[in-house]
């Protein structure tokens, strides 16, 4: 499969997607550390690719997504953004919703499939 068909399989797959350096409970960068902990605040589970052990998709992502820098929060198949932004949206409450709200929202579609 080619990497941006796989890029494009887990966005669609996982309502919550964190691109980060590392893992949630390990990451490996300051940015990512940030990223994944205010995600965790948010009480919803995610899921995440470590991109230090996808190269390819460290390659890939920034091309297809248009944004440079790791971490990146994708929500229902739209790039939210990086760090800065997670944080500003965290401090503002409005993270904490659009999660809680993509997650209910997700969570009685597949309850009715």
């Amino acid at each position: 499969m080619e990497t941006i068909d796989r890029i494009k399989e887990q966005i669609s797959e996982n309502t919550i997607l964190l691109y980060m350096k590392g893992s949630p409970k390990l990451p490996s960068c300051g940015f990512s550390s940030q990223a994944s902990q205010v995600l965790m605040a948010c009480g919803e589970k995610f899921a995440y690719v470590d991109i230090l052990q996808n190269p390819d998709i460290r390659a890939e992502l920034p091309k297809y997504a248009d944004w440079p820098t790791f971490p990146q929060l994708w929500v229902d198949g739209e790039l939210v953004g990086g760090c800065d932004i997670i944080m500003e949206m965290y401090q503002q409450g409005e993270l904490q919703t659009l999660i809680t709200e993509s997650a209910a929202k997700n969570s009685s579609a597949e309850s009715s499939e």
